[in-house]
């Protein structure tokens, strides 16, 4: 027998939270890219008071898990797939 799989497992709240976790990670990641070490928030990591330098690769790693929490909506919200069932017997 040949049906649609069911992908009732991604739901449109799961959805729209890791839409705004995404980007809710790139806006800090532009943080991390544009603000120096100095003149960051306190409760972003790597805010130290001496420091004059950008912390490039806290905002790559942002940068990276916003893009991820897009792909995970984009993969889980796509077409639904053909599923074969076999019968044993």
């Amino acid at each position: 027998m040949v049906f649609l799989s069911d992908n009732k497992s991604m739901n449109k709240p799961l959805a729209i939270s890791m839409i705004i976790l995404g980007l809710l990670f790139i806006a800090v990641s532009f943080i991390y890219f544009l603000t120096p070490a100095n003149a960051l928030p306190g409760f972003l990591p790597g805010h130290q008071a001496v420091l004059t330098t950008h912390h490039y690769k806290h905002g790559v790693g942002s940068l990276l898990l916003g893009i991820a929490c897009f792909i995970f909506v984009w993969f889980q919200s796509g077409k639904k797939r053909l599923v074969k069932e076999e019968k044993n017997g």
